[in-house]
């Protein structure tokens, strides 16, 4: 069994907003990497997400982008759960829902079939669907969901 989840939610703003606010590094940080992000998601680029509520900052592989309509990431997963080597890819993609909205779906795959696998892709789609939560009410409303929220 290959262990991969998917996640969507609907943001009340067009594509381009939706999608800028994920590639743009000042946006992101806004509302997710409660340590900052630096380097604009852009195809080959390689860029650093750091989040004070989880120890660390992180590389982030951009495997592709294809402007408003979808984000490919590659990253490293802990020691032992990934299926191939040691990372994971996450599938971003952004819809127009022809009301002014935007559908966007995260799915992440490649852990190890295992009990380690499993958590480690629990913890992921718990955090992607925050995630997409915390886009969500900062698109929408300028909030900060992510703040205070897991430490």
């Amino acid at each position: 069994m290959e262990l991969k989840f998917t996640v969507s939610g609907r943001i009340a703003r067009p594509v381009a907003e939706v999608f800028e606010a994920v590639v743009d590094p000042e946006q992101l940080s806004r509302y997710f990497t409660t340590g900052g992000a630096r380097g604009r998601l852009e195809t080959g680029a390689t860029v650093h997400w750091d989040f004070h509520d989880f120890p660390g900052a992180f590389p982030v592989e951009v495997v592709e982008v294809e402007k408003d309509r979808r984000i490919v990431l590659r990253w490293e997963a802990e020691a032992g759960t990934a299926a191939e080597g040691t990372f994971t890819t996450v599938t971003m993609t952004f819809e127009p829902t022809g009301d002014g909205r935007t559908l966007v779906t995260i799915a992440e795959q490649g852990w190890r079939d295992t009990e380690a696998g499993l958590k480690a892709s629990y913890g992921n789609c718990q955090g992607w669907m925050q995630m997409l939560c915390a886009l969500k009410a900062h698109a929408e409303y300028g909030i900060n969901l992510r703040e205070g929220m897991f430490k």
